[in-house]
């Protein structure tokens, strides 16, 4: 039998298709579908479990589409500037606490303070964990975990040799003499008991606020004298002199890396870092490695550790889907799901449920990251001020000066100056 069908029959079956289509007849195509974008820095790790989480959440909403990008520290804060100033920025941002300040007074991220205890539920992360992510009293920043300094330990060597790692209790004497008593008790050629940190910055807030300072004001000035400088400097002359710690040649060999870490090159038995390092440590260390707090002042000293968001998530002011990254956000730091696909790699949960559900599933090194934050917890100050602009730039003046002293180019108290005159400089241009 022949069928034809004529223009007029055609058009009326098409209009009928349409109209059917508008009424909500069943598509592929008929559930929009909200596609967001999230950007973060970090290493394959990250990316990695990043990719898993948010695969996890989109499996669990199939209308939502998660793009996800990543780039290095350095090229992420430029392209990041350039994205929001064209008025293109993701929708989720991770964020640095040191520019922090800085995006939420520009008006480009979200306030999450409409959606806490209904669409973001961290109510159990502490004041202080929150507030971390607070700009001018409102919250621009979700803690994504808890970081602080560390005294990074080759532990089969310490064990080998009888010493202990620093406790609480550790005064930067007490450290410095059994430093020089690693080295003469190793009887190594080319292997000492620490590091130089002279030229660490953290260590040296550190050193710093136990003397009741810091590196700077809440207005952006500098908060150390040539004293304080002095001070630190003579320590670390004294312990190169006791061979406590490495020679400034050996040193100079640190490119602020785990793997040019003098632990890692077997020059040391014990450096400096930050909690969330250990695993990268253990990766690359064949000998066992752990973690102990920084040594203190002594009786009279003040914490001079603090607990800092190792970073924190944030939502773009301009995202056409607040409440939905605000979901995603929840997922990561308050959903036992989420929190179990990035692991600690972004830091220790600031959530103690969170920390609960987790700690069954840690290996013995997420245990002891864990452990030691919540060891660390009752011997912190206040977390200070982000740092000003300028701050980067006198990182690296520090470590020019220390090196300068190590190797006897300049002495101590002219090298105290150098530092505060020329971070004085560099904060005074803005």
């Amino acid at each position: 039998m022949d069928i034809t069908i004529d223009r007029r029959s055609l058009l009326k079956a098409g209009a009928g298709l349409a109209a059917l289509g508008a009424m909500g007849a069943p598509s592929a195509f008929a559930q929009a579908e909200t596609k967001l974008r999230m950007y973060w820095w970090g290493s394959k790790e990250r990316a990695d479990r990043t990719f898993a989480a948010n695969k996890l959440y989109t499996d669990k909403n199939k209308n939502v589409s998660i793009e996800g990008e990543t780039l290095g520290w350095n090229d992420y804060w430029t392209k990041l500037a350039t994205q929001v100033s064209g008025r293109n920025a993701p929708d989720l941002i991770q964020m640095d606490y040191r520019y922090i300040f800085e995006y939420a007074r520009r008006g480009a991220l979200l306030n999450f303070d409409p959606y806490m205890g209904k669409v973001l539920q961290i109510e159990d992360f502490g004041k202080e964990a929150t507030d971390a992510g607070r700009v001018d009293n409102k919250l621009f920043g979700v803690n994504l975990g808890m970081n602080s300094m560390v005294t990074l330990v080759n532990r089969s060597v310490l064990d080998q040799l009888g010493f202990k790692a620093p406790t609480t209790e550790t005064t930067w004497a007490q450290f410095a003499e059994m430093a020089a008593e690693i080295t003469k008790k190793a009887n190594r050629p080319g292997f000492f008991g620490v590091s130089d940190a002279s030229g660490y910055e953290p260590e040296f807030e550190a050193f710093c606020r136990q003397r009741g300072k810091a590196l700077y004001t809440a207005d952006g000035k500098l908060a150390f004298t040539a004293e304080d400088a002095g001070a630190w400097f003579d320590m670390w002359d004294k312990m190169r002199q006791a061979k406590a710690c490495v020679p400034p040649d050996v040193q100079a060999l640190y490119k602020n890396s785990i793997d040019t870490s003098p632990v890692t090159l077997g020059k040391s038995a014990i450096d400096f870092a930050h909690s969330n390092q250990l695993v990268g440590f253990q990766a690359l260390n064949k000998e066992k490695v752990g973690i102990a707090p920084l040594p203190n002042a002594g009786a009279g000293g003040k914490p001079g550790q603090y607990l800092k968001p190792s970073m924190l998530w944030s939502v773009s002011a301009q995202s056409k889907n607040p409440e939905e990254a605000v979901k995603i956000v929840n997922f990561f730091v308050a959903s036992p799901e989420g929190a179990a696909a990035i692991g600690l790699e972004r830091g220790v949960p600031a959530s103690a449920k969170i920390r609960a559900a987790l700690l069954p599933e840690l290996d013995a090194l997420g245990k002891e990251t864990v452990d030691y934050i919540s060891l660390m917890s009752k011997h912190v100050g206040a977390l200070p001020p982000p740092p000003p602009k300028g701050a980067g730039e006198i990182e690296s003046v520090l470590r020019r000066v220390s090196e300068e002293i190590a190797f006897g180019k300049v002495k101590i108290a002219e090298g105290a100056k150098k530092l505060v005159a020329e971070a004085d400089d560099i904060l005074s241009r803005g």
